[in-house]
């Protein structure tokens, strides 16, 4: 139930920076305690964003920024034809499923910077875009940087979309999930 990484986050620069990311995840599953598949789904303003869409973005997002730094394949990466499918579950996606495989991404991201990465000044090669560096390469610590700034940005749109479903704020889903009396 991380809301904040206190001071003396574990271990060293890779420990801590996995414990911001952390956070964030954390704050994007709450987002969709106690909520049905349907109350998930509804997108309660204008945007096109529900929490269940935004959950999968996440998760698709981490997945695809750890293929990448591991120069592997993803499976799961979009095209622009299938780009929209990527805040919207769709088929047999459901939100305890997206969790599941957000929690294995998750646990293989954590594995690969703790036991595989040397450096977290090693590089890996970006495809080429606009808003990624001229030089094509970004550090293990940009990576994970990058991950705690996109996630943050969506925690704080889950936030936005929850409060509007039900009134419920992040503080109210923190004492919620840590069984804490009288806030929720």
């Amino acid at each position: 139930m991380v809301t904040h990484v206190p001071a003396e986050a574990p271990g060293d620069e890779r420990g801590a920076l996995l414990a911001f990311v952390e956070a964030q995840r954390g704050a994007i599953r709450r987002s969709v305690l106690g909520l049905t598949e349907e109350q998930a789904a509804r997108r309660p303003g204008a945007s096109e964003l529900s929490l269940s869409g935004l959950l999968k973005h996440v998760a698709e997002m981490e997945l695809n920024w750890l293929r990448l730094a591991q120069q592997r394949p993803n499976e799961k990466q979009r095209t622009q034809e299938t780009w929209a499918d990527s805040f919207r579950l769709v088929g047999e996606e459901t939100v305890p499923r997206m969790l599941e495989f957000w929690a294995k991404a998750a646990a293989e991201t954590e594995a690969f910077v703790l036991h595989e990465v040397e450096s977290m000044d090693d590089t890996f090669p970006l495809p080429p875009a606009p808003w990624f560096p001229e030089d094509g390469r970004c550090s293990m610590r940009w990576m994970l940087l990058h991950l705690v700034e996109e996630l943050a940005r969506h925690a704080g749109h889950a936030d936005i979309v929850r409060e509007s479903l039900d009134g419920r704020n992040a503080l109210d889903l923190v004492a919620e999930e840590a069984g804490y009396p009288g806030r929720s």
